[in-house]
């Protein structure tokens, strides 16, 4: 029965989370500085920065001028966003400790020219599920995938929840952020390497004889929700698909990094490159 002198007190004072959606991402207390001083110092250090999180009526030239230089991107969030991270007093600024060291893919490429062996990376366009990202790291670097290429933003974040599900795998294969992925694209074609993007929109299936994925080669996986950004997709060397038969009309984007991921190995074990 209502309580008729408080009509508030029967009522929710939270609004429900829909069936089957995902909690709030919060992040640990030992992946986050919050306030602007530490936030500062942090940037100062040697300390590599995941995410940078501002409110987005704050300024803060310090923060701001610190982060270009590190090429570190700030996101402008609502304050209620860094209020889910922290309910301690967070002065609109959070930062999440990277849980790797970013490489610089320009090092990773003389390196892997130097071993003598034949380049083979991963791209990832805006997966941004944390559990996506770990079970795809895992995958690749089973694969023998030498680098993983993330965007500065619109990537998941790499914390502990990804070093899990990646099985640990994120501590044995080089991470590099970039932060413009269509200036990545040129710059690994300028390269020799070869870029194929992996979308249901190609018209070529990825198990068709010409389909050759030998040779220097950067693999690109897209978005969860949209697949490869169009601008990407303009700038590849080749797209290929990956068949479905039933009536569900996409594979989750770790299974699909692992179909094509795995063809690549095939392909790269036979004594006769098979596109010949």
């Amino acid at each position: 029965m209502e309580n008729r002198r408080n009509p508030r007190v029967n009522r929710p004072s939270y609004k429900p989370r829909p069936a089957g959606a995902k909690p709030p991402y919060r992040p640990q207390p030992d992946e986050m500085v919050f306030g602007i001083q530490s936030v500062i110092e942090t940037l100062k250090s040697d300390q590599q920065i995941d995410k940078l999180y501002m409110e987005k009526e704050l300024s803060n030239p310090d923060i701001q001028n610190l982060a270009f230089q590190k090429r570190v991107t700030i996101q402008r969030v609502p304050s209620e966003r860094l209020d889910r991270f922290t309910r301690k007093n967070h002065q609109g600024v959070v930062c999440l400790i990277a849980q790797v060291q970013y490489v610089k893919l320009s090092n990773v490429i003389a390196d892997v020219f130097e071993r003598g062996e034949t380049p083979f990376f991963l791209l990832l366009d805006r997966i941004t599920d944390v559990r996506n990202f770990g079970a795809i790291a895992r995958t690749a670097e089973c694969t023998g995938i030498q680098c993983i290429v993330i965007p500065g933003r619109g990537a998941a974040a790499i914390n502990s929840d990804a070093m899990k599900t990646s099985s640990g795998a994120l501590n044995h294969i080089s991470v590099c952020r970039e932060p413009d992925l269509t200036e990545t694209v040129k710059y690994l074609k300028e390269s020799g390497i070869t870029v194929v993007a992996c979308t249901e929109k190609s018209a070529r299936d990825l198990y068709e004889r010409t389909t050759d994925l030998t040779g220097p080669m950067a693999i690109i996986m897209g978005s969860e929700e949209d697949g490869i950004s169009p601008e990407l997709l303009r700038m590849v060397d080749t797209h290929v698909k990956i068949p479905l038969l039933g009536a569900v009309g996409s594979l989750n984007v770790s299974v699909a990094t692992g179909v094509i991921l795995y063809e690549a190995v095939r392909q790269r074990s036979l004594p006769v490159n098979v596109a010949q």
